[in-house]
């Protein structure tokens, strides 16, 4: 069954590769921004949180994880109230998905709370950087128990639609940003739900989700217009895409059909194996139906040509070319580094 740990263990792999970079320049950033008695005052307080962090997520009994959310969330609110934690990269409370936006203006916290099987909510937080490195917190609050058409209005961090956010990218219009994130909701047990949200911030700094960024003509498996968040909910053990590929710029997503031709049931979606996007223009996205329209022709795939004949002889042409690509290919001799060649480098 595919569920928030699953989704965690694979966007924890994900992040892990992120913040080995971002940890390498979080370092060299400490030095400037975080004391040497706030940093050691962080990392102890991180230390502290890593084990309710865990339990929250993976102990056994729901009264466990509800007392270890308590316990983390209070701990956690303390020390983002260290000056410029903001470049503190909490890398070791790994199930707490942790997003910095692009223009690193803020980042946003998001984690999940189980009940049940039939009960998933989430948490979080928008940590906002800050000139001083004083904290401005916006907390996000799951108000979707409330929300009978989730898709319906603009919300703000009191009323938000929760989700567990794996991926946030930044757009432009006329000169203002846009931040889209990827969210991912265990919803219930019989289907799961992922999301794209326009985040925006108004004049005052207050943080807006939603609003009719999303241009698509009305099906029966998608929520009817005017939509101000986008909606994918498939069948509960479904792996289905919904990320951004930034070779084609496009918001890729699987084309999904029920299983018992009843598309009113969500459970019962299922991805057939193409794909449909979205294209940000004009400052929405706006739908592509097919994604991929090149076709080929069984027996006319793409193939390298051979370097050997039917019968088995070799082009000694096509080999002499190849053979030079290959050491053209092959990485170049590592200098040797002198013992001090790193710290002259600091």
């Amino acid at each position: 069954m595919f569920t928030y740990k699953h989704c965690f263990h694979q966007h924890y792999i994900m992040q892990k590769i992120g913040f080995v970079f971002l940890l390498f320049l979080s370092l060299r950033l400490y030095a400037q921004k975080i004391s040497p008695d706030d940093l050691k005052e962080l990392e102890s307080m991180e230390s502290a949180m890593s084990t309710p962090a865990k339990n929250m997520v993976f102990a056994e009994e729901a009264s466990t994880r509800f007392e270890a959310d308590s316990v983390f969330t209070k701990e956690f609110v303390k020390a983002l109230k260290i000056r410029n934690s903001f470049y503190f990269p909490f890398d070791s409370i790994i199930t707490v998905s942790k997003l910095m936006a692009p223009d690193s203006s803020f980042r946003i916290f998001t984690w999940e709370l189980k009940r049940d099987e039939s009960y998933f909510r989430q948490k979080g937080a928008i940590q906002m950087r800050t000139k001083d490195g004083s904290l401005k917190l916006f907390p996000l609050l799951d108000m979707s128990d409330y929300a009978e058409n989730p898709v319906d209005s603009v919300r703000s961090n009191l009323n938000w639609i929760g989700a567990i956010y794996y991926n946030l990218i930044m757009t432009e219009n006329r000169g203002k940003k846009y931040y889209t994130l990827f969210g991912f909701d265990d919803n219930n047990f019989m289907s799961t739900r992922k999301w794209l949200e326009v985040l925006t911030f108004n004049d005052t700094g207050q943080p807006v989700f939603g609003g009719q960024y999303f241009d698509y003509k009305e099906d029966s498996l998608k929520s009817p217009q005017p939509a101000y968040r986008f909606l994918l909910e498939f069948k509960k053990d479904a792996g289905t895409r919904l990320n951004y590929d930034p070779e084609t710029k496009l918001i890729l997503f699987d084309h999904l059909v029920s299983e018992s031709n009843e598309t009113q049931k969500k459970f019962t979606l299922v991805p057939d194996g193409d794909f449909e996007a979205f294209k940000w223009q004009g400052g929405r996205w706006l739908h592509i139906d097919t994604a991929f329209h090149v076709q080929i022709q069984l027996g006319n795939e793409p193939r390298p040509k051979p370097l050997f004949d039917e019968s088995g002889n070799p082009d000694e042409e096509l080999l002499l070319k190849q053979s030079e690509q290959n050491e053209e290919k092959q990485p170049a001799p590592k200098k040797k580094v002198p013992p001090n060649a790193l710290d002259e480098k600091k």
